[in-house]
């Protein structure tokens, strides 16, 4: 199973974007998506932008991650799974 996580366009310069997530700054490749934008929100996978997300959803989905990463980091010390 794979995890795309939304991104922001922060640059663009030849076909390659670099891309924002909560501050981490990544290269992906544009070559799939037509119309990117700098400020754009796009789905990476595996280096490559594969779609275009509205921001309202991209920023509901960066909520929802940070929540999930919030409770696994809460039950990683009382006994239950860990690394999930």
């Amino acid at each position: 199973m794979c995890l795309a996580i939304p991104s922001k366009i922060t640059k663009i310069e030849n076909n390659m974007a670099v891309i924002d997530v909560d501050g981490v700054k990544r290269e992906a490749s544009l070559l799939l998506i037509e119309d990117a934008q700098v400020g754009d929100y796009v789905i990476v996978h595996a280096g490559f932008a594969i779609s275009k997300i509205d921001e309202q959803g991209a920023l509901e989905t960066l909520a929802l991650l940070r929540e999930a990463a919030a409770l696994m980091d809460g039950r990683e010390g009382d006994g239950g799974p860990s690394g999930v």
